[in-house]
């Protein structure tokens, strides 16, 4: 089978097509087209990114996509990391904490004074030779604030809850603003690609999910996240961010990154 980069540039010429032409028609550099007709990998930014713009050159060629990069990660591609440490679960068999000992609660001081005073004049009763005293003369009211304290103090705590719960955002909103030509992957809760991997150099309208997923291919970007400007640290090498309702953006490593492949 021939090599990946002259099957590129031998449809290319065969074609009559000049690489500024699928530069301006695949927003793929013409630096970058020139590295996929001569496999130089090392000038891409990744395996990733070879792999996306691979895919993009050959539809654009006629090709099919799928046998190329096929060919690629059989080649030239070496697994990752992420793709040879297998995942951990978590073993599940915690033992659950037992709660401390409390303290003695107050209506049992309260029963215990309660039954003193009981005994102390049935005794006066018996010594004295009086009228042995009633029953509402003997049984004490509780005090109100005892029975009510704990109720009042429980609805104080849901209500609380309620409004936390109602005040926190449902969804977080991006919009991204590219300061030059930036690769950009994004997706959503659900791992569907809002934007599939595309080059862009405009801005673009506002994404809003319960979480998104970006990664960059540089640095020359600004993101809009709930209205805020969020600066992304200039960079030669994509970089990854996760967003969430009400949270700061949270960097992402390299293997967690999304890659719309």
């Amino acid at each position: 089978m021939a090599d990946i980069g002259s099957t590129l540039r031998d449809t290319r010429m065969r074609e009559r097509i000049d690489i500024t032409t699928v530069e301006s028609a695949t927003k793929i550099r013409a630096k970058y087209l020139r590295a996929l007709e001569n496999e130089e990998w090392d000038q891409l930014p990744g395996p990733t990114f070879v792999r996306t713009f691979l895919r993009t050159y050959a539809e654009y060629l006629g090709l099919d996509p799928k046998v190329l990069v096929e060919e690629y990660k059989q080649r030239f591609e070496r697994p990752g990391p992420q793709d040879l440490t297998p995942f951990s679960t978590r073993s599940g068999g915690g033992r659950r904490l037992q709660r401390p000992p409390r303290g003695v609660p107050p209506w049992a001081a309260v029963g215990v004074l309660v039954l003193l005073l009981l005994v102390a004049l049935f005794g006066l009763g018996k010594l004295g030779g009086d009228d042995d005293p009633t029953e509402a003369e003997l049984t004490p009211t509780p005090p109100p604030a005892q029975t009510a304290g704990p109720e009042r103090a429980g609805e104080r705590r849901r209500d609380r809850e309620r409004r936390e719960r109602a005040a926190t955002p449902k969804t977080v909103a991006l919009q991204i603003v590219p300061e030059a030509e930036v690769y950009v992957c994004l997706e959503d809760a659900a791992g569907e690609a809002l934007i599939a991997g595309e080059i862009l150099t405009e801005q673009t309208e506002t994404f809003k999910a319960r979480r998104l997923r970006v990664t960059f291919g540089n640095g020359e970007v600004i993101m809009r996240v709930d209205g805020q400007s969020v600066s992304v640290e200039d960079s030669d090498v994509p970089v990854g961010f996760e967003l969430r309702p009400g949270e700061e953006p949270r960097s992402l490593p390299a293997d967690a990154q999304p890659t719309c492949a």
